[in-house]
């Protein structure tokens, strides 16, 4: 009896000591990465299990070996296996708009917007899915669409571009006009812009201009004393030998203003009494030069000398509305030698 109840005391140190000993053999739950799956739920593993290690959804496995063992020490053996994300082809890019994004991994997103005067057609956003493809299609950047440009009365307006039914498109110009006698008062070029609307329309107004006035030394092609009509127009010329500078015809504008007059500029006397001039490709005696007149805005030359190395050059000067100034370095010769040496003159020794 006394054995018996001996045995019974002992039993559950031997049992605590069994169970303690198996368990200190077993392997824990590994932890591996948060992308890498394994079969069973269990928290232990006896020694010999076997897991099996696969990647989650939107990951794909690398390296390896791809399964661990629970050794009998109670570790795991080591494998280098890992799970990288699914990549995603790159973006097709967006026509008349702009995409963001970082990356093309899983779970990486797409932003589209689209440029000024165009409307996004389809999803904003597209994120690369498990299957690495992306979720919605590249959308579309469509122009804003405006109707047909308004017309002014008495107007009219001619699109830059052929436009076909009654609508056009962001970014659509023309430019208007009036029939005349109508001027047209405003913004001649026409937009249709960002916000659906064409820019503001001009109107077409009957504008006048009170007769013109002559210019001084010279003659207008009409004595009529009346209001002249938009776009009309009146010609002047100069008398004798004087030059017209500016345009010879003058426009009634669309603010009832003529648009800016000639004048008419006086020739010019070449003030030197002995000597030669170059005009007009001729070298030419200053008393031979008759009448001595040059014209507005024409050239001649004087001749003058370079002491230093003995020879002569033609030095230009230009008329300008009468006045015609005689270069400095020009000396004008002696009676003498203007008429007995003139062999010795600037303008007949060698020229530099």
């Amino acid at each position: 009896m006394e054995r018996m109840l001996t045995l019974f005391l002992l039993c559950p140190a031997l049992f605590f000591t069994t169970v303690t000993s198996q368990r200190d053999n077993v392997c824990l739950r590994p932890n591996l990465a948060d992308t890498i799956e394994m079969a069973g739920l269990q928290r232990y593993f006896n020694p010999g299990v076997e897991l099996a290690l696969s990647c989650i959804d939107g990951y794909t496995p690398v390296l390896g070996p791809r399964k661990i063992v629970c050794t009998v020490s109670g570790e795991w053996t080591k494998t280098r296996f890992l799970c990288t994300p699914k990549r995603c082809p790159y973006p097709d890019p967006l026509s008349n708009g702009e995409l963001y994004y970082e990356d093309t991994i899983y779970q990486s997103t797409i932003n589209y917007t689209c440029n000024e005067g165009y409307v996004l057609t389809g999803s904003s956003t597209s994120v690369c899915q498990a299957n690495g493809t992306w979720s919605t299609l590249v959308p579309e950047c469509t122009p804003v669409t405006c109707d047909l440009a308004p017309i002014p009365q008495f107007g009219m307006i001619i699109y830059d571009t052929t436009v076909r039914g009654n609508i056009t498109y962001y970014g659509t110009t023309g430019m208007y006009k009036c029939h005349l006698p109508y001027a047209l008062i405003g913004n001649p070029r026409a937009e249709c812009t960002a916000s659906g609307t064409w820019t503001k329309t001009p109107e077409c107004k009957v504008v006048t201009c009170r007769p013109p006035h002559n210019i001084a030394r010279g003659y207008m092609s009409t004595t009529d004393q009346r209001d002249f009509d938009f776009m009309e127009t009146v010609k002047y010329g100069c008398t004798g030998d004087f030059v017209l500078e500016g345009s010879q015809e003058i426009v009634c504008q669309q603010d009832g203003n003529w648009s800016e007059k000639p004048s008419c500029k006086a020739p010019c006397e070449v003030s030197i009494n002995r000597g030669r001039i170059l005009y007009k490709g001729r070298r030419i005696w200053i008393k031979d030069f008759e009448p001595n007149k040059v014209l507005h805005k024409e050239i001649v030359s004087v001749y003058c000398k370079n002491a230093a190395r003995k020879c002569g050059y033609a030095v230009p000067t230009q008329c300008i509305d009468g006045r015609l100034q005689i270069p400095e370095c020009f000396k004008e010769p002696s009676y003498a030698d203007y008429n007995f040496h003139s062999s010795s003159l600037p303008s007949e020794i060698t020229q530099c």
